[in-house]
């Protein structure tokens, strides 16, 4: 069993606006990134609420996902991180981190991860572009615990570093691995990429 946990609890602070609930193409952004899971091999989809949570919650509620709300969300990611994993079943073998902000997730890149995963020994798989680490990433769910224990000015690039030797870096053919949008002019260039690739 595979789970995602979304991250959608951020203040949206450089934006200026609740990013999860721009628009994209016939969606909002966090539509967007859930359509995409839902789309994949992934058996469970965790979203992990914050800031505004009610009109985020009430966008979400036609679809297939599992919503919880992180009273922590003003401490950052890490503290929405736990929260979702505080929230996937313990028959979950895999948990993938996704952003709620990157509307361009590719359902290939998705897949490819997952494939990885289930084809070797690693523990821990992360998307590479031109050499350099994106998202999402998947982790075995054996580091749960590790993951909960982690405290305030920890990340996950600790982990990712104190389990060097069991992390399979996956090449994929899109830049999108690396992009997310904190600022109104990152928004309006994954609204051209959207067009670009829809042309």
């Amino acid at each position: 069993m595979i789970s995602a946990i979304v991250l959608g609890a951020g203040l949206s602070q450089r934006m200026g606006a609740l990013k999860q609930l721009l628009p994209y193409g016939d969606h909002t952004v966090i539509e967007q990134v859930v359509s995409v899971l839902l789309a994949c091999p992934i058996d469970d989809v965790v979203v992990v609420l914050g800031h505004r949570h009610a009109e985020i919650a009430n966008v979400l509620s036609p679809w297939r996902v599992r919503l919880i709300v992180n009273p922590r969300y003003t401490e950052g990611m890490l503290a929405s991180l736990q929260e979702g994993w505080s929230a996937v079943p313990p028959a979950a073998d895999a948990v993938m981190h996704v952003l709620g902000d990157q509307p361009h997730l590719d359902q290939r890149v998705v897949t490819q991860l997952i494939d990885a995963y289930r084809a070797g020994d690693a523990g821990i798989v992360v998307p590479t572009f031109d050499g350099r680490r994106g998202h999402p990433i998947l982790l075995n769910a054996r580091y749960r615990a590790e993951i909960l224990a982690l405290r305030d000015g920890a990340t996950m690039r600790d982990i990712l570093r104190r389990h060097s030797a069991e992390v399979r870096q996956v090449e994929v053919e899109t830049d999108g691995i690396l992009r997310d949008m904190d600022t109104w002019s990152e928004y309006e260039r994954e609204l051209k990429y959207r067009q670009f690739v829809a042309a």
